[in-house]
């Protein structure tokens, strides 16, 4: 069964959108050199990353659609972090961050954002992610509220801005596996934050 699109904004409601039908996705020798180059021609034709999350969301599922290779790219997670993190890309100047992500189940994330923008695949295990948005007041200008959940499985695709502030838990009784890629991160914007003491760090 094909998964869905899913879009959070900086406010933390999640959006569904129209997902594009696998067999319109199909294509014949569709390697990562080809989609990093459509991923950078997408965003270097669009400014706005609001315009071009779509079309990204489009080629994310295109690669997982077509490459096997993709789906099998993984790394053991840590037996004291509970994850690992495989980049399948690295090259000086290249302004994007292409990696697989590997959580035991049970594992949970700090309350994040990326400080870019960011598309997440499903490509195993289940995933639950959790929502905030900035709750400011004198007393504690970091504060945050929790907004809403949602729950990902195989086949599924979120995509945020560099606002979204989520955490995120694998859930069900083997290790999730994700495909993300990321945008160029803004060191000055990225934080984790602390709901306890409702202040936010740097990551």
């Amino acid at each position: 069964m094909q998964g869905k699109d899913w879009f959070i904004p900086g406010n933390g409601q999640y959006q569904e959108c129209q997902t594009v039908r696998e067999w319109d996705l199909l294509r014949e020798n569709y390697r990562l050199y080809r989609f990093l180059t459509e991923v950078e021609d997408t965003i270097n034709q669009v400014e706005n990353e609001t315009d071009f999350l779509p079309k990204l969301r489009m080629l994310v599922r295109r690669l997982i659609t077509n490459s096997y290779w993709i789906k099998n790219q993984k790394l053991a997670p840590d037996p004291k972090t509970g994850t690992s993190v495989l980049l399948l890309y690295d090259e000086l100047g290249f302004p994007l961050t292409v990696q697989t992500v590997m959580f035991e189940p049970g594992t949970k994330s700090n309350i994040h954002n990326h400080g870019t923008w960011g598309i997440v695949a499903i490509l195993k295990g289940q995933e639950k992610n959790t929502f905030w948005r900035p709750d400011p007041n004198l007393e504690f200008p970091d504060k945050i509220e929790k907004v809403g959940e949602l729950n990902l499985n195989p086949g599924d695709i979120i995509s945020f801005t560099e606002e979204t502030i989520h955490q995120i838990e694998a859930t069900g009784d083997q290790p999730t596996v994700t495909f993300n890629i990321y945008g160029e991160t803004d060191s000055q914007k990225r934080y984790e934050f602390d709901i306890i003491n409702n202040i936010a760090k740097k990551f």
